[in-house]
């Protein structure tokens, strides 16, 4: 029998008519990933702000209060004064404060001195993802006294100057969002097709479209056309509502963004294709989705850690998860304007993985129709 897209589209519609009378997975598909987006979205900072912070003044001077300033200004900082450094230890302990200044007597005096004065501060190192952050800001705020309080202008033989390209603002938002969508994405691409086909091996539908003289390749094509229109739809919301709610910039090119996410889609909805034909159970599918495709894409994909600080068997191992690849075409595509040239290696890795899992799903879906 020969591949006919006829029968293949009577699939699609037939599978379009589930949809429409199934609102669970159209809210699932268009109202999720909005959902998520702007809540996920607006909730995680990576910028690490409003630090409690417990200053004892012992000295109580003009040039401890303009110390005690400059944390104040600095938008990063909750003061909190306390009345003794003992005070000050006691708030990391108690964990209301996660660091603590010391000011000694004779700041002032000290600082009219050849010797010098020294500021204590104490962190608390139990949550080390806010240590290198504080730390930075520390270093910044140094620099920033030593001209606002001792007029402290050292000569040297130059001067070195940073400048942030493609993010000059540092705004965490720019960065998380397109990677956000990476994880939305594949979440429900691959529960669409993993936990609504397998439905159908349970209810028996499934067994009867196989007794109809059909192709495997045309109930293929027919069940995740809908579904990869739906992953299309909610991904342009998703777009939209990262421009027009988060003013995320996008400098690329919208062909090469669309392409990818295309590539991605297909991809994922045939991993979940081909979880549903193995496992024929939505509570083993659902199980499986998660372990194979939701978790790695959160945690190997460079969405929160980045591949180049893991060991480096995990470097290597990220590279056969398809979140890993389109995550940096996202990114890529969303902030620094990266051409299909410049994104070879990420598209040819998402194309090759896609195949496979096209390839696997309609060689084991077409052995079930032969049985």
């Amino acid at each position: 029998m020969k591949f006919s897209w006829r029968r293949a589209i009577a699939i699609g519609r037939k599978e379009v008519f589930h949809i429409l009378r199934d609102p669970f997975t159209l809210a699932t598909a268009l109202g999720l990933p909005v959902f998520m987006v702007v809540m996920f979205g607006s909730a995680i900072e990576f910028n690490v702000k409003n630090i409690d912070l417990a200053i004892s003044d012992s000295d109580q001077t003009s040039a401890s209060r303009r110390l005690m300033d400059t944390f104040q200004s600095s938008g990063y900082f909750k003061i909190h004064r306390v009345v003794s450094p003992n005070e000050a230890l006691v708030n990391l302990t108690t964990e209301t404060a996660r660091a603590s200044v010391i000011i000694p007597p004779n700041f002032e005096k000290d600082l009219t001195s050849d010797r010098g004065s020294q500021v204590q501060c104490l962190l608390d190192g139990s949550d080390s993802s806010t240590v290198a952050p504080v730390l930075g800001y520390l270093g910044k705020i140094q620099s920033i006294s030593n001209d606002r309080i001792a007029a402290f202008n050292p000569t040297s033989p130059f001067e070195l100057r940073t400048r942030f390209l493609f993010n000059p603002e540092l705004n965490s938002k720019w960065f998380v969002i397109p990677g956000l969508n990476v994880i939305i994405m594949s979440m429900l691409s691959i529960l669409l097709t993993a936990l609504t086909v397998a439905r159908e091996w349970e209810n028996g539908s499934m067994e009867l479209l196989l007794t109809t003289p059909v192709e495997p390749l045309e109930i293929i094509i027919g069940k995740l056309a809908p579904y990869g229109v739906l992953g299309i739809t909610a991904m342009v919301f998703v777009y939209i509502i990262a421009r027009a709610v988060f003013g995320v910039p996008f400098v690329g090119s919208l062909v090469v963004y669309g392409l990818g996410s295309l590539i991605f889609l297909m991809t994922y909805l045939s991993q979940g294709l081909l979880i549903s034909v193995v496992t024929r159970n939505q509570q083993v599918a659902m199980q499986i989705a998660m372990m194979s495709g939701m978790l790695p894409s959160q945690l190997l994909s460079g969405f929160v850690f980045p591949i180049e600080s893991m060991p480096i068997f995990f470097q290597k191992f990220t590279m056969i998860f398809p979140a890993r690849w389109f995550m940096q075409i996202s990114r890529d595509t969303f902030l620094k304007g990266s051409r299909m040239v410049d994104l070879g290696i990420p598209f040819l890795a998402l194309i090759a993985t896609c195949l496979l899992m096209m390839t696997l799903s309609t060689r084991i879906f077409k052995k079930d129709l032969e049985k």
